[in-house]
């Protein structure tokens, strides 16, 4: 197949028949091994027969183009003709062509020129094109179109809108882009000029194609500065910001019906100008600091249209959303404040309050969406109200953001009096600091601007106005949030008393103002005053319930309800009675999946915090819940409603909860029998719920088979609830009843093909691991290490048995996945150890063993280059898996790597020394170390390795592994020992200490990391990280967690290390030059061996 049949193969790659798509793909796969395939292409995406075709070109041309360079493709050395054909190219395309195609460039532009800082000619031979392009050149009969230069020139940039070198603590401005902006930004702002005046004096609209030559010139030197500021471009930027105040200026905020093409590019440019503003704010204040004058009056111009944005279109509002997000970047300086503060009232009234008032769009989003009418109005993430905040998108959440700003400012040095009464008097000869003498503005200004607006009632409650501006005023309450911390509890008590609770009394229903209360309640729930809590809390209960009026859904309502009650009871709050909630959360969940949503996570939230108080009633909520649950199940397996996602999880909660509520001291206990019958309820409806979703769902029909596998959706919350039914037996009766085995068998079959690892937690499924181990060792489990063949009709293929499914598992998390390799680790020493294999299933134990070796070892061999905290759970899987097949182990290593044997067994001992920063911390650990190394001694002196470096090095490891083993016991066997003696002293110690801590915690947290310290910390990461020392670690509660071995864990150290050396002290010791204040530690932590070592020295 030759080249010229390339166009043939691009239009069927356009076919709906996907055979023909798939057949021509691998056509032009095979094709592009041929060094003038990309020459080919880039022909087409100008000359091609239709527009389908020059797009397909540039897509496949993409796409190669990402695929090759920097690798070893026909294009990894890309020609000077090759870029200079791309150029041309770009320069003259149709603009769908055109969008595609530059992405082409943005790779090789990132690989050659910023990367390799090659491609010379690239700058200035861009300059002469954008120069004398159509729209710029005066001459007649331009080659060059203006807007592809452009787009070409934003390409460019683009890599440079962030910092290239994160090693650097401060970098300089790249020398690629100090001379774009000298050869080219410079010159092109003259242009910028010029356009802008023609497009201010066109009549009666704009021109497309004038607009989006600004739109793009504007994206250019915005990406330019956002983080580096060019030295040509700095005294460019106040004419330039004068142009930009102009285009502002030029905005159309009262369109009605569909909008230009030229309209909208014309707000595209806007908003990129209060991109540019925010950016010269936040990054060049030297620059900033002189236009601050001009640029705040423009942006309050914009501002003021806030009393439009329920007839705008969201373009328009993005840029009003801007303008608010300027003013707060612009409070957080110094000379910003002076020039905003005395506006202050201005801004209040005549643009953030308005944008807060509810309005017709408002009431559309509350009928027809409600979702998304919650996401917008009532889930603002105002954890952290800041003037550099910049992912707030509405017009509406960036007022509440800003009116917190001004809030918290502080106002100028006011009368004693005005502010607050306790600072009328002092003690004498006590000092009166400035600061002292200074109000926030929230006090000063917002509440007094806020209180204005009488609180419904029944006497006006059908007056519109009112319902529309307390709307607002509760927004505006719940953006208040960090102003109204720093106020007295009594403060925040009589603003609730009087301007939010009384809303709950009124007897005609108000869902709007209501939704907001309750938000405003789950804002304030980390601040209120205790005293508060209990009538907050029966406002919010009597909201939870509040039932549709008419038409009118009142889910918001019950939503924010929701999400406030949580909030109440995540800050301490405890409800004089838990069962009304209980009743009221359970007796909602039905049919509703959005309902449904929000009333699991408030049951979650009450199970977690109501602690005993709610556990005396959980079993009869499990039963009920998953009486609910089970309906919803549906026959396909995926995926599954959102109704059951989330009642697995609540279940999971509940199910924790229980086993924490139960009695220290079972025997001892008034009520065990109480307990341990409600223990057996929740495991019988666990059980009943994991037969539904995962048997009975699937079960074939009368005489068929089933093609249909169980559900994975949820499984780490399933494997929560099957943990919690293993707990639960008790006797081998139980084992059946509750069908265990079988469900064992589906859930090992269910991990050993999971890879979701990035998409959820997995410590459920860890631990159900250990669970189910333990469980065998007590009762026999059925299918636990090998499974019959199936019952006909079903094909006579061996199938996967419960060890064997888990073993995938493990080995898949170790070999693939660093973030889990600490929790799989651990259950290797758990297969391996605990379980008992007799001679029959020798074969399965070897065959994990295989798959555990090969896993670990090749996970280490990707990090070895640099110790690391990962290389023990790795070295330690090794270990154990060669204290069970020594012979299989060491084939494994060889083959994977000439010298694997020696590698392992070298960082084996280097990790047991005290050289190794992460060195084994728990006795469990040690132990293994001291015994997998007396068998590698062992085996290496078997081979008559008698003087190698490798036996030294691991002689010399196990006794610095003996000595902290032993070393360990001892601090163990003092510290019970002081525990008995002192249990009461050492409560009253640690509390003081807790205090301490407190204390020292409380004045670190005073301590905020400057810039200059961030800088230089993120640099020194970076710099960790390519040097290697930097490697993704798992969980840091894993880090110290003993492992389990089984059996082994009753071997004595000196039955292992005593015998060595009594068998090899001759060659051990003095064959060797071991080091002499090894040998002296290690003679005085065991005296017993001093005979062996008389001679050594």
């Amino acid at each position: 197949m030759e080249l010229p049949q390339i166009p043939q193969l691009l239009n069927e790659t356009l076919s709906s028949d996907g055979n023909v798509v798939r057949s021509a793909t691998e056509s032009l796969d095979r094709l592009s091994l041929h060094p003038d395939f990309p020459f080919y292409l880039l022909s087409i995406t100008t000359g091609g027969q239709n527009p389908g075709q020059r797009v397909a070109a540039a897509t496949y041309l993409k796409n190669f183009t990402r695929r090759n360079v920097d690798g070893s493709g026909p294009i990894s050395e890309i020609s000077s003709k090759l870029k200079n054909q791309l150029m041309g190219a770009l320069l003259k395309v149709e603009p769908a062509v055109l969008k595609v195609l530059v992405e082409v460039l943005r790779v090789i532009v990132a690989s050659v020129f910023v990367k390799e800082n090659s491609w010379p000619e690239l700058v200035p031979e861009l300059a002469s094109v954008i120069q004398n392009s159509n729209l710029i050149s005066v001459a007649a009969n331009c080659e060059w179109n203006t807007i592809n230069a452009l787009t070409v020139l934003q390409a460019l940039i683009r890599p440079f809108q962030y910092f290239l070198n994160p090693k650097v603590p401060k970098e300089p401005v790249p020398p690629q882009l100090e001379l774009i902006a000298k050869e080219i930004l410079v010159p092109l702002l003259a242009a910028f000029h010029h356009f802008v005046e023609k497009a201010l004096t066109v009549h009666g609209g704009t021109e497309a194609e004038i607009e989006r030559i600004l739109l793009i010139v504007c994206k250019c030197i915005y990406l330019a500065v956002r983080s580096h500021m060019p030295s040509a471009l700095a005294p460019l930027l106040p004419s330039f910001c004068c142009d930009l105040f102009r285009i502002l200026g030029s905005l159309n905020f009262d369109h009605m019906g569909p909008m230009r093409e030229g309209d909208l590019l014309r707000l595209k440019t806007g908003k990129r100008s209060l991109l540019i503003f925010c950016t010269l704010v936040t990054r060049h204040r030297k620059l900033s600091d002189k236009l601050m004058p001009d640029i705040i009056n423009c942006v309050l111009k914009i501002a003021m249209h806030s009393t439009k944005i329920a007839k705008v279109d969201f373009p328009s509002e993005r840029v009003i959303s801007l303008a608010f997000d300027v003013i707060s970047h612009v409070l957080e300086t110094g000379p910003g404040w002076r020039l905003v503060s005395p506006k202050f009232s201005l801004l209040l009234e005549s643009a953030i309050f308005p944008a807060l008032v509810m309005n017709e769009k408002d009431v559309s989003e509350w009928e027809e969406d409600t979702d998304e009418y919650i996401r917008k109005n009532l889930s603002f993430d105002l954890e952290e109200i800041s003037g550099w905040r910049e992912d707030l998108f509405t017009a509406r959440k960036s007022a509440i953001n800003l009116l917190g700003v001004i809030s918290v400012s502080k106002g100028p040095p006011v009368v004693a009096s005005n502010c607050s009464s306790a600072l009328s008097k002092r003690k004498k000869g006590e000092k009166i600091r400035g600061k002292d003498q200074r109000c926030f503005m929230g006090e000063l200004l917002v509440i007094p601007f806020l209180s204005k607006f009488p609180i419904p009632s029944d006497a006006n409650v059908l007056e519109t106005k009112i319902i529309n501006d307390y709307y607002g005023v509760l927004l505006a309450y719940g953006g208040l949030q960090d102003f109204l911390r720093e106020q007295k509890p009594g403060y925040l008590s009589t603003l609730v008393c009087n301007r939010v609770l009384p809303l709950y009394g009124v007897s005609v229903s108000l869902p709007y103002l209501v939704a907001n209360a309750n938000w405003v309640l789950g804002e304030l729930a980390s601040c209120l005053p205790e005293e508060m809590s209990a009538d907050v809390y029966s406002s919010l209960l009597k909201a939870l319930v509040m039932p549709d009026i008419g038409d009118v859904s009142c889910y918001p309502v019950r939503a924010s309800a929701a999400g406030a009650i949580a909030g109440l009871l995540e800050n301490d709050y405890l409800p004089p009675e838990w069962l009304p909630l209980l009743q009221v959360v359970v007796g909602g969940i039905g049919d509703e999946d959005q309902e449904n949503s929000v009333l699991f996570q408030l049951l979650s939230t009450v199970v977690e915090t109501g602690n005993e108080n709610v556990a005396v009633h959980l079993p009869y909520i499990v039963s009920s819940l998953v009486g609910q649950i089970s309906k919803s199940i549906p026959p396909n397996p995926e995926p599954w409603p959102q109704m059951v996602d989330r009642g697995f999880a609540a279940l999971a909660v509940m199910g924790q909860s229980w086993e924490e509520s139960m009695p220290e001291e079972m025997e001892e206990s008034e009520s065990p029998e109480t307990w341990l019958s409600g223990q057996a309820t929740i495991a019988k409806a666990f059980s009943s719920l994991l037969q539904q979703a995962w048997i009975t769902a699937v079960q074939p029909m009368e005489g068929g088979i089933s093609d249909l596998e169980a559900s994975s959706s949820c499984i780490d919350d399933s494997s929560a609830l099957l943990r919690f039914v293993m707990r639960s037996v008790t006797t081998y009766d139980d084992l059946l009843e509750l069908k265990v085995s079988d469900l064992l068998v589906i859930w090992a079959e269910l991990i050993a093909n999971w890879h979701a690892w990035e998409e959820m937690e997995d410590l459920s499924m860890f631990e159900c691991i250990k669970e189910v181990v333990h469980l065998h060792r007590k009762f026999e489990l059925k299918d636990f290490f090998v499974r019959g063949l199936p019952s006909p009709p079903a094909p006579p293929v061996p199938q996967r048995s419960i060890i064997e499914g888990i073993g995938q598992f493990v080995s898949t998390a170790i070999a693939e996945y660093p973030s889990a390799t600490w929790r799989a680790s651990s259950c290797v020493h758990v297969l391996l150890h605990v379980p008992s294999y007799s001679s029959e299933v020798e074969c399965v134990k070897q065959s994990l063993v295989v798959a555990f070796t090969e896993a670990a070892f090749s996970r280490f061999m990707a990090i070895r280059s640099k110790p690391c905290s990962m290389w023990k759970p790795l070295l330690l899987t090794l270990s154990s898996c060669y204290l069970c097949y020594p012979d299989i182990v060491e084939r494994v290593l060889e083959k994977n790597e000439h010298t694997g044997f020696t590698i392992w067994a070298s960082a084996l001992g280097f990790i047991g020394t005290s050289s190794f920063e992460h060195g084994p911390s728990a006795e469990s650990e040690i132990k293994l170390i001291v015994m997998a190394l007396a068998k590698v001694i062992e085996r290496l002196l078997g081979q008559g390795n008698q003087d190698s470096d490798l036996l030294q090095a691991c002689f010399t490891s196990i006794m610095e592994a003996s000595m902290q083993l032993k070393e360990l016991q001892e601090e163990d066997d003092n510290e019970e020992a002081e525990d008995d003696e002192d249990a009461g002293d050492d409560d009253t110690d640690d509390d003081d200490d807790d205090d301490d801590d407190d204390d020292e915690d409380s004045e670190d947290g005073e301590c905020v990391e400057t810039e200059e310290q961030f800088l230089d910390r993120y640099a020194k990461a970076a710099v960790a990280l390519e040097n290697g020392t930097l490697v993704e670690e798992g969980d840091e509660e894993d880090l110290d967690q003993a492992i389990d071995l089984g059996d082994l864990e009753e071997i004595d150290q000196k039955n292992i290390v005593l015998p060595l050396i009594q068998r090899y002290h001759q060659v051990l010791i003095q064959g060797q030059s071991l080091p002499s204040s090894i040998v002296s530690n290690f003679l005085d932590s065991f005296p017993e061996y001093t005979s062996f070592f008389q001679q050594h020295g």
